[in-house]
């Protein structure tokens, strides 16, 4: 091998680096304006075993819980709600308004949530929507054989903030 072709192959190696690691992001779930903040997840989305219509055990999904990152620091979490909650003390509550799938069966998936209520004056008093991207885990898998068990499973996730 020459070195020119050695360098051009390095190079095409460095471009791709800087490509994104996830992919576009859905139509259902896109947001016209970018970020006002973004934070990393981590924690799990939490299931109870309950009957379906049919009468047959399933897992049900209850509730998220999560610690919220930013630059490795804690800066807040994610409960019931679904609610995210700052430091600051301003919080938010979002409903469902776009979904899409996560990159594997096991991912949970990705959304798009529009705020319904907040609380509190801080970082989060003017956002309006917020995007569940880059899911990692958090499906719940395997059957249930008690009513009323409960399942953790662990995820972790980015959610990006609008105003």
């Amino acid at each position: 091998m020459n070195t020119y072709y050695l360098r051009s192959c390095v190079l095409l190696v460095a471009i791709l680096a800087l490509e994104p690691a996830h992919a576009q992001i859905p139509d259902t779930i896109a947001v016209p304006s970018g970020p006002v903040a973004t934070f990393h997840a981590q924690g799990a989305q939490l299931y109870e075993c309950k009957a379906d219509a049919s009468g047959k055990l399933a897992w049900e999904f209850r509730e998220p819980i999560a610690t919220l990152l930013a630059d490795g620091k804690t800066v807040g979490r994610h409960y019931a709600g679904p609610t995210w909650e700052l430091a600051d003390g301003s919080a938010i509550t979002g409903k469902v308004a776009g979904r899409a799938p996560g990159a594997t069966p096991k991912d949970i998936p990705l959304l798009k949530l529009e705020v319904v209520s907040r609380r509190g004056t801080g970082q989060f008093t003017k956002i309006t929507t917020i995007q569940r991207l880059n899911t990692k885990g958090g499906v719940a898998e395997g059957p249930c054989a008690t009513a009323g068990a409960f399942l953790s499973v662990p995820y972790s996730a980015n959610y990006a903030f609008f105003e």
